[in-house]
């Protein structure tokens, strides 16, 4: 066993405070992973907080991990002591049903085992996750960080094994690319990712915002226009010209009015799950034209691996501030107001100290 520092939640209403554990003997295809970063993402919060009604305690969040190999078990053959790389949001599943053998485990009909707040199969314990020091998963839960990444940029690939996956994974399943007219709504961890991944695949990416500051950083970011969504000139504008668009606000919100902006056959893809359930959107406004709403839920692992594969090759990663540990309930806070761009993501050597 190693043992292990970490930040934990130890009740819903309590901050962040530091938790002391072990991590399980290596299995014979485990890797042992020192973690050098971990992103903080949306649903860390609702998690530690038990907004979901589902969190075992002490949680340990985390589920956007980079770091470096440091023990391998006997039968592991994928990575070698010194690999640079990175854990997303699963850490096993059945291996077996449907989905898990069309590499879709996120969608594993027998529930896949999350990286945090999860139970391992084999002994039962809970997971806990990349506010850690160190990390132990099995090698097909583990993926290799494309050496075109430099050293400097690794904090800024850690939420790509949430926010990146999360926003490639519908753009490639409802084919994306050159020709296509891509609507995102909202602007934050996931909106920006959206944008600067459509944007790369060749589609035209138009963002839609309550927010009129953010206009020029979604031009930054790649989008080719930004609207503000409360102005209805403006919305119309856009009225049945829209091919897809990826809803990556976590609020609840009407969705009528976005709807209208697909043409015949469009889909609008939600992504973000509310606290409270979004206004039943007006039926007429999807038989009419035959548009569709529809989910999507991360990636599995080999469709990670390709969005890791594609971010390094169109030099793609997020917009970060680097924190040190001790200021994890202030950006649980900060992230609530809507006061980062894009992402925090924690320097784990800082556990150390």
């Amino acid at each position: 066993m190693s043992h292990v520092k970490s930040y934990a939640a130890k009740e819903p209403s309590s901050p962040l405070a530091p938790f002391d554990f072990d991590r399980r003997e290596l299995r014979s295809k485990d890797i042992q992973i020192e973690i050098d970063y971990c992103g903080v993402c949306h649903s860390d919060l609702h998690t530690a907080r038990n907004e979901w009604k589902m969190t075992s305690y002490p949680c340990v969040p985390g589920h956007e991990i980079v770091g470096r190999v440091v023990q391998v078990g006997e039968l592991v053959k994928e990575f070698k002591e010194g690999d640079i790389v990175a854990v997303g949001c699963l850490v096993d599943s059945c291996r077996h049903c449907p989905s898990c053998k069309e590499n879709l485990e996120q969608y594993c009909e027998e529930g896949a085992i999350q990286t945090y707040n999860g139970r391992d199969k084999k002994d039962h314990s809970v997971t806990y996750g990349g506010y850690s020091t160190q990390i132990v998963v099995d090698e097909k839960f583990v993926l290799h960080v494309p050496k075109e990444f430099s050293q400097q940029e690794l904090p800024g690939v850690a939420p790509l094994l949430c926010a990146g996956i999360t926003t490639y994974s519908p753009l490639k399943n409802w084919k994306i690319g050159k020709g296509s007219k891509v609507g995102v709504v909202g602007l934050g961890g996931l909106g920006h990712m959206a944008i600067k991944i459509a944007h790369a695949m060749g589609a035209e990416v138009i963002l839609f915002t309550t927010s009129p500051g953010k206009i020029e950083d979604a031009k930054r970011l790649g989008a080719k226009e930004a609207v503000v969504s409360k102005e209805m000139s403006a919305m119309k504008k856009h009225a049945k010209s829209l091919d897809f668009i990826l809803d990556t606000v976590a609020a609840s919100h009407p969705l009528d009015p976005y709807l209208e902006l697909l043409k015949r056959d469009g889909v609008m893809c939600l992504l973000g799950v509310p606290e409270n359930l979004h206004p039943a959107p007006n039926v007429t406004k999807l038989i009419f034209y035959r548009r569709q709403i529809a989910g999507s839920l991360i990636g599995g692992l080999k469709e990670t691996q390709e969005m890791l594969d594609f971010c390094a090759q169109h030099k793609i990663t997020a917009d970060i501030e680097l924190i040190a540990i001790d200021k994890i309930n202030e950006a649980y806070e900060r992230m609530l107001k809507g006061d980062v761009k894009y992402r925090f993501v924690i320097d784990n050597a800082t556990l150390k100290n």
